[in-house]
């Protein structure tokens, strides 16, 4: 049994937290604490606890709750991306989406309170611009893509379909897990965009100008 057993919580040593790295660490603490219990159980206690600092150091970063539920919610958005595989920048239907499950299975916190927050929107509207510009960020990743795969390019609504398709299965490997139902669900969805491919090489595309799944927008 080790010492650390032996002594009352409230008495052990908490690691040191420098001021320039608090509030990064504690932020990550929040999202691991939402993504293992919701964000109800989201508190200055629960993410000293997580982050193993004081109580005090959580107030002094943030003051309120309601304050770490909107910088959590910040912290995804700078972060969200990063690990987003929806733009490889290479153009091939190969690399597109390459690696979904392996960043839900390796990081699958910073995936599931996405969800919580942006459910938790509906209920707080302040939420809304933030968890918008989130999307819009996914939306425009994918859609900068689809332009770099199709020769016709891609619309809003192609863009949207696809990140819809993707984070649906995001969500369902979140639930479900089975990791290679995602990889085969992607995969068929690869083979979708190379028949949109190919009719574009053929010229069978619908243009620029005409109405259809391909094809920019307007004012693109």
């Amino acid at each position: 049994m080790t010492e650390s057993a032996d002594v009352p919580e409230s008495r052990r040593p908490r690691r040191r937290v420098h001021y320039g790295e608090g509030r990064e660490a504690l932020l990550n603490a929040a999202v691991r604490v939402v993504g293992r219990g919701g964000l109800r159980r989201l508190t200055y206690r629960a993410v000293a606890q997580e982050a193993g600092v004081t109580h005090g150091l959580v107030v002094h970063h943030f003051g309120t709750r309601d304050t770490l539920i909107e910088e959590t919610l910040a912290h995804t958005i700078r972060t969200s991306l990063d690990t987003s595989a929806l733009e490889p920048g290479t153009g091939k239907v190969d690399d597109f989406s390459s690696g979904v499950s392996e960043m839900v299975t390796a990081d699958p916190d910073k995936q599931a309170v996405q969800y919580e927050l942006l459910l938790e929107s509906r209920r707080r509207p302040e939420l809304l611009p933030q968890i918008r510009a989130l999307y819009d960020e996914y939306f425009d990743a994918t859609r900068r893509e689809l332009n770099r795969m199709l020769p016709a390019g891609a619309d809003r609504a192609l863009a949207r379909l696809v990140f819809a398709a993707l984070d649906g299965l995001v969500l369902h490997q979140l639930v479900l897990g089975e990791p290679e139902v995602t990889d085969a669900a992607i995969e068929e969805l690869r083979s979708l965009l190379r028949l949109l491919d190919a009719d574009a090489r053929t010229g069978h595309d619908v243009g620029p100008d005409a109405e259809g799944i391909v094809g920019r927008d307007a004012d693109a």
